[in-house]
């Protein structure tokens, strides 16, 4: 199955984006990267160092890309090449950023065409450090770090921590992954967003109550739409916290997880952040109800016979019960998963709970719901017309949100 996540859609869609690839280990990823950038719209030109083609070859970018790769400063177009890469550039990514370019950057060498081609930029420039954890340490390469990313206003995208070249072990220097470089790339490309400076509270995922240690009454909610969210606002600038009960999903890039298992837990942790949120988005899919009492011990058949009754409570209703926390100016979205009358359901949802928006879904339509990666969505605001989306992928459903909530919080100012 295709990855969906990967169809053009702002902010790659049709942006330049200059990729460079210094000599690493990890150049191997950035292949992955070229390829992930074209398909979601986004023109790339790799550019190459010598030593790079040691690991990786030239036309395995073309390959992806369908443009040359560019590995000469003194190329066929002339010593204007430099000067073109960087006026044309949205933004440049060095992936992988090796300790001697980071080196050549920080000192403003000129002397291959990725340095070049960064002093001819006024772009956003991402780097992406990977090397040897000693080499990663030593304070010449902090140095460099510090001087690229305070004094030149670039971005330093990891590194991660994990397992280093072979015989190496593990430890910090390993280049984060493509997906991860993809959203940094992203987050540039979005510019200073309406979102920067705000902050932005996201639920997201199933909760899980639990009956006995073994078993628990919860739901087939995957977390997909919420952490699709969260990343979304990150991108257009925001400072974001996801609360989330239990889900297999990566962390989105940036973001601050707090992990909760059940609706009281993911109540508590709400309570204590919404009142200085600037955005609330309520995504999960809270169980209304809960055991009155879990088991200490694992209920067994030979004890229950062949029926069991657990009575139950109800839970806290997440975003109903701190609507009265919202920060004044506050922007709210809220979510309804109906099997029947989804539109006369939803509005009375978005009164009753006080949203500024609501996004409503039919759990029984095909591709829409839990445990897919699409979703057929329809807006709900206060002052107009349901919205009804086609159906697309819920990365695709986040970003129309946030352009939503954007145009909401205009609207409030």
């Amino acid at each position: 199955m295709p990855d969906l996540r990967l169809t053009p859609r702002r902010p790659w869609k049709d942006k330049h984006v200059v990729l460079g690839v210094t000599g690493g280990i990890a150049a191997y990823k950035s292949i992955q990267v070229a390829r992930d950038l074209t398909r979601l719209g986004a023109k790339v030109d790799s550019v190459l160092t010598q030593s790079v083609q040691n690991f990786v070859a030239p036309l395995s970018f073309e390959g992806v890309t369908g443009r040359a790769a560019l590995t000469d400063l003194f190329s066929a177009e002339g010593a204007a090449l430099h000067i073109r890469l960087g006026r044309e550039a949205d933004v440049i990514c060095i992936a992988p950023a090796t300790a001697d370019l980071l080196a050549r950057a920080a000192q403003g060498r000129s002397d291959d065409l990725i340095c070049t081609t960064l002093l001819a930029t006024r772009a956003p420039v991402i780097v992406c450090p990977a090397m040897n954890d000693k080499m990663f340490s030593h304070p010449q390469v902090q140095a460099n770090l510090a001087h690229l990313r305070d004094k030149l206003g670039y971005t330093v995208a990891g590194p991660a921590e994990g397992a280093l070249a072979v015989g190496e072990g593990e430890g910090p220097g390993r280049m984060i992954e493509p997906w991860q470089i993809e959203e940094y790339v992203g987050r540039a490309l979005s510019g200073k967003g309406s979102l920067t400076q705000k902050r932005v509270l996201v639920t997201a995922g199933p909760t899980r109550e639990a009956v006995d240690p073994v078993r628990y009454l919860g739901n087939r909610s995957s977390g997909r739409m919420g952490f699709a969210i969260a990343q979304a606002a990150w991108r257009h600038g925001a400072a974001v916290t996801l609360v989330s009960g239990p889900t297999t999903l990566e962390i989105p890039v940036g973001v601050d997880l707090i992990p909760v298992e059940s609706a009281v837990e993911m109540y508590d942790a709400v309570q204590g952040l919404v009142s200085s949120a600037d955005v609330t988005v309520f995504a999960a899919a809270v169980a209304d109800f809960r055991p009155l009492e879990a088991k200490a011990q694992k209920v067994k058949r030979a004890e229950t016979g062949d029926s069991l009754t657990v009575p139950l409570v109800a839970n806290p209703d997440v975003a109903a019960d701190t609507m009265g926390l919202r920060k004044r100016g506050s922007f709210a979205v809220g979510f309804a998963l109906e099997t029947n009358d989804l539109l006369v359901n939803a509005q009375k949802k978005l009164e009753a709970k006080d949203f500024d928006l609501l996004v409503a879904n039919d759990a029984t339509e095909v591709g829409s719901g839990f445990e897919v990666p699409t979703n057929r969505v329809t807006f709900l605001s206060r002052d107009g017309a349901p919205e009804e989306l086609p159906l697309m992928s819920k990365e695709a459903v986040a970003e129309e949100l946030i352009e939503r909530v954007l145009r909401g919080l205009d609207g409030k100012a």
